[in-house]
């Protein structure tokens, strides 16, 4: 069986790549060695979110380069799906991706942003310039495979349903939780099944 190819993780806002240390581990159990859970420097969203998708874009080239594959995967929650999607559309990501799986994400932004006044918060408020630019372009995501998955119970993402982006795989789970959602064993193989399929 060929090695899947590498993956790259990128969290939420407040959290590190450990959030995802479940997640890895089972990936690397179903045959996946270049896996990398980026830490968002600083991760409370006091800068903005082009911000955190550079820094995607350093550590995508990175993995690149380590693995010496063409393309990689890469997995975003919450916040991070935002910086993920900014690489793939802003940054030369698409030409790089081959799948993008969104979890959680506020795709259309989320209300709970207006409780805070940081750069990156505001940049996650429904309507906000930074989704606007995001959802304007031409090319969107090209050719990347976009899976979105999302629960119907989130309290961060309102609406939950700002979870789903146009034309993508969708894929609900009913975690009670919005934090839950990396480490809950549905979704984690959910994302290895999703990272597993052929091209």
């Amino acid at each position: 069986m060929p090695v899947p190819p590498p993956v790259l993780f990128v969290h939420g806002i407040w959290d590190t790549g450990r959030i995802f240390d479940a997640m890895v581990e089972r990936l690397r159990a179903r045959g996946f060695v270049h896996l990398h859970a980026l830490d968002l420097s600083p991760p409370d969203a006091s800068v903005p979110l082009a911000e955190y998708g550079r820094q995607v874009d350093v550590a995508a080239r990175d993995l690149l380069a380590k693995s010496g594959a063409a393309r990689l995967d890469i997995v975003g929650f919450s916040m991070g799906t935002l910086a993920a999607r900014w690489w793939l559309v802003k940054r030369g990501g698409r030409e790089l991706a081959r799948r993008f799986v969104s979890i959680a994400g506020p795709q259309h932004g989320t209300w709970t942003a207006f409780f805070n006044w940081l750069p990156g918060a505001v940049d996650m408020r429904p309507g906000s310039e930074f989704l606007r630019e995001l959802a304007s372009d031409p090319a969107g995501f090209g050719g990347v495979e976009v899976i979105s998955m999302w629960t119907p119970m989130d309290l961060m993402i309102i609406p939950a349903s700002s979870g789903v982006l146009p034309g993508s795989e969708e894929q609900k789970f009913r975690v009670p939780l919005h934090g839950l959602m990396p480490s809950d064993a549905r979704v984690i193989d959910a994302v290895a099944e999703a990272l597993l399929r052929a091209d």
